[in-house]
């Protein structure tokens, strides 16, 4: 074979390498066709146009406010105070070295053929990193919490369910990382901070389920009051004790139930010649119907004096119409709770 023959094919091969090298200098300023940043398609620009592109179109969006939520609570970090800004040069760089990965040849041909990179970078961004660390040091300490079990708070006017909730255990330094994740975010600006939870003792249905029947009792504005499963059923108009005899505020129990009960009289001067007697049921009998005793001789009991409804008219006890002292006997067991304010 001549020499000359051989030679040929290495000068070609020479050329073309050459040629390719020489094509790929010309485009070492150019971001690859395909290539986006934070969403935003700089493919075929050089590094300026590149950089101002990303700076118009990612700062409106990257200069706001981002939200870090904690077992479900949120909190927001505006933009002033973490100086957040777009690093449009930055994302141009790094575009630009994406574009350069490889080798010449696969450079060149994927630009002969346009074929496009499918490169997709985040969004980069400068902030105030003490800012943000002190601001996720305050999140942590607002939302540690222990958890709380549920409980019934009594008033005279009705009950208060105080809610259980579960605690909470965050760590600064984790708030930290999800606000950077947050902060580079172009569409989503609300991010979760990783957290352990722990669980009440008693959540608050099985408080309802502890409390089938509560009563309250309001003597200021004579009202007793039934909740089911701690929910409102029903309200009654009542007489509680006169001035000097008052109606024991507390916190009690139904302690026994009665129907149509005897009444035994208590050695008391208001008592008159009646005082230390049994009176069985009948007309000089003034609990009527059904009795339901509380604490000390007082108790819920039917009366037939109805004018003396909404009034303090007793020697202690609570008066209920007939009819509706019948209507929350058939509704209250033993030991239901009783509170008087």
């Amino acid at each position: 074979m001549k020499r000359g023959t051989l030679l040929l094919p290495l000068a070609l091969v020479v050329l073309l390498a050459a040629a390719v090298a020489v094509y790929d200098l010309t485009r070492r300023g150019t971001v690859a066709e395909g290539v986006e940043v934070g969403g935003v398609d700089v493919g075929g620009l050089n590094r300026d146009l590149a950089r101002d592109k990303l700076a118009r179109q990612l700062e409106p969006k990257l200069a706001r406010r981002v939200e870090v939520r904690v077992g479900g609570r949120g909190f927001r970090l505006p933009a002033g105070r973490s100086k957040v800004r777009a690093d449009a040069a930055g994302m141009a760089d790094a575009a630009l070295a994406r574009s350069r990965e490889g080798d010449p040849f696969s450079r060149t041909f994927r630009q002969l053929t346009g074929r496009p990179l499918g490169a997709r970078l985040p969004a980069r961004v400068s902030y105030d990193r003490s800012a943000v660390s002190r601001f996720a040091s305050w999140v942590e300490r607002r939302a540690d919490r222990d958890a709380r079990s549920a409980r019934v708070r009594p008033r005279g006017e009705g009950i208060e369910v105080v809610s259980a909730r579960r605690g909470v255990d965050v760590d600064a330094r984790s708030v930290e990382r999800s606000l950077a994740r947050g902060l580079r975010g172009v569409r989503r600006r609300s991010v979760r901070a990783p957290a352990e939870f722990s669980r009440p003792k008693l959540s608050t249905a099985e408080l309802r389920k502890r409390y089938p029947r509560y009563i309250t009792v309001d003597r200021q504005n004579f009202r007793l009051r039934l909740y089911r499963g701690l929910k409102l059923k029903r309200t009654y108009t009542i007489a509680v004790g006169q001035v000097g005899f008052d109606t024991p505020a507390g916190v009690y129990r139904i302690q026994n139930k009665g129907v149509n009960p005897t009444w035994y009289v208590p050695e008391e001067e208001w008592a008159g010649d009646k005082a230390g007697k049994i009176i069985p049921p009948g007309p000089e009998n003034p609990i009527k119907s059904r009795w339901m005793g509380i604490y000390d001789g007082a108790g819920i009991h039917g009366t037939d004096e109805v004018g003396s409804l909404g009034s303090r008219a007793s020697h202690g006890c609570i008066r209920m119409a007939i009819p509706e002292v019948k209507q929350l006997y058939r509704e209250i067991p033993v030991k239901t709770p009783v509170y008087i304010g």
